[in-house]
């Protein structure tokens, strides 16, 4: 980096100290000048020196008289010294903290030439305006009902003035009911406007945006949707995430943490993590796409029974997850799957995605995939034969993981080596098994030991699967908010057996939203 040309270097002072400041196209850099001061004191001369990125500038511009905060004690020479030096610029930065947040800093420069310090604004923001992939204009769907309810005054107070500082222009639409951002970007939105799409919510608010965008874009390339070996069309608009539900999940997997500034600041910088998208669908009806987890039997009976407690905010997940631990249902039905194949990696060989991902950077192409899927349907029209696998059993619960689905309750997720953009989801069967160890499987999803330790539970990384019930007779989902008939639970017993059969299925959780439909396929 330091043999990269200097577009500019001055001698600036910065509290009250003078530094040397330089910048390159991809570094600014500054350190203290007066040598003589560093020998005397002992200190080494790069414990003086700083360094930011340039394409982690937030924004450079003038800085007025009073911007600069001051001390009590230090007012009376800081303002003999502004008077010397009357003239200032402010570079607001990325600032790295602890456990992936990031903090929007700055460093305020003083000058003594007008002329010199407007050079050191224009210039370093043309090297800005050379980062094409920065946003300057976004549209804002904000849910004020999700999680806590404090969706409007986190991007208000923490988000808004992070966007404006960077020069970021914003419409913000504050959403009204459920789907109201879906609908607005299917029909209404002028996206042509935009270069993405912020939702400020948790992971039913980021789905809701999802379906409307991807939705749109099928639409504006006439794709059919319900045909399940069609090819989508990526989307050209990103959507940004600003976490504000109770456990976005979505945003926890990519970013690492659930901080609405660090958020922000990755909008603005213009980074962007690529995402598997699966398609569900019933024959050939489209049902819904997921980016997280698909769950049946122990995860659809605890959305379905939460459904029925909304009033009770978040804490309607623990009381149903309790109840239907307790139940202790099982489900027979059939899975078939065609498995991944090629450098693609193992849901048990702990390489866990991050940025820079070998197994994302070399997943093929999606072309390639659907070539290769088409061929593989010729061999095996029929889905039950050739290289997909059929498993017949009873299950306690069947999920499936298209990324780790990590969050604060649980670090590593339900699947940690689950990949973000390798084209595959990790799907996970739970068989029958006793209560307690069912609860030794959950248990392992909130520390570091190995949730795919156990005998009862197989988990494969897969392109496509389907699942058919022994029992199917759902209809819609109306049935879903009917009362389940009473039944009372299962004994507590640690024998291997005990479990309640139920006659009736289960129901499909999508990211948190029911499915009308038990009988699936995904792709």
């Amino acid at each position: 980096m330091d043999k990269q040309a200097k577009l500019l270097s001055s001698r600036l002072f910065l509290k009250l100290r003078q530094v040397e400041v330089v910048l390159n196209r991809s570094v600014l850099t500054w350190r203290e000048a007066d040598k003589e001061r560093k020998r005397s004191s002992g200190i080494s001369e790069a414990a003086h020196g700083r360094s930011v990125q340039v394409c982690e500038i937030v924004a450079v511009g003038r800085t007025e008289d009073g911007d600069d905060k001051r001390t009590r004690k230090s007012r009376k020479e800081a303002k003999r010294h502004s008077q010397l030096y009357p003239y200032a610029f402010t570079v607001s930065f990325v600032m790295r903290t602890r456990q992936h947040q990031w903090r929007c800093s700055e460093v305020t420069f003083h000058c003594n030439d007008q002329e010199l310090c407007n050079q050191w604004v224009r210039v370093t923001n043309e090297q800005l305006s050379l980062l094409t992939n920065r946003p300057k204009s976004l549209l804002v769907y904000i849910n004020p009902f999700g999680g806590k309810r404090c969706g409007k005054r986190i991007y208000e107070q923490k988000v808004a003035p992070v966007f404006r500082r960077a020069g970021i222009s914003t419409d913000v639409i504050v959403t009204e009911h459920a789907n109201h951002a879906r609908d607005h970007l299917k029909t209404e939105a002028n996206l042509d406007k935009y270069d993405g799409v912020v939702c400020v919510g948790g992971d039913g608010m980021f789905s809701e945006i999802l379906h409307g965008l991807v939705s749109r874009t099928q639409t504006d390339h006439g794709v059919d949707e319900n045909q399940p070996d069609a090819e989508l069309v990526s989307c050209s608009l990103r959507i940004g995430i600003i976490p504000a539900g109770s456990t976005d999940c979505v945003c926890f997997a990519t970013v690492g943490a659930n901080d609405p500034v660090t958020s922000a600041l990755h909008i603005i910088v213009g980074d962007s993590q690529p995402m598997d998208v699966c398609s569900v669908h019933h024959d050939d009806i489209f049902l819904r796409y997921s980016v997280s987890l698909l769950g049946y039997g122990f995860y659809g009976d605890l959305m379905t029974d939460s459904e029925r407690k909304r009033w009770l905010g978040p804490a309607r997940y623990d009381l149903s997850g309790v109840k239907t631990f307790l139940s202790h249902n099982y489900y027979e039905g059939t899975v078939s799957f065609l498995p991944a194949e090629g450098n693609l990696g193992n849901p048990k060989d702990k390489l866990q995605c991050r940025s820079g991902c070998r197994i994302c950077q070399h997943k093929p192409s999606s072309k390639d995939q659907h070539s290769e899927m088409s061929d593989k349907k010729e061999k095996s029209p029929k889905g039950d034969s050739g290289d997909w696998n059929v498993i017949h059993g009873k299950f306690i619960a069947i999920n499936a993981a298209t990324m780790s689905c990590a969050c604060p309750r649980s670090p590593k997720g339900m699947s940690p080596s689950a990949h973000l953009a390798d084209g595959t989801t990790d799907l996970i069967l739970v068989r029958k098994c006793s209560r307690l160890n069912f609860f030794r499987h959950l248990l392992r999803h909130t520390n570091r030991n190995d949730q795919f330790d156990h005998s009862f539970v197989e988990v494969h990384r897969v392109r496509k699967f389907r699942f058919q019930p022994k029992h199917h007779r759902l209809d819609s989902l109306e049935d879903l908010s009917e009362p389940l008939q009473k039944k009372g639970f299962s004994p507590i017993c640690l024998a291997q057996t005990t479990c309640s059969y139920s006659a009736a299925h289960s129901s499909w959780t999508c990211d948190g939203e029911l499915l009308p439909h038990a009988a699936i396929q995904v792709r």
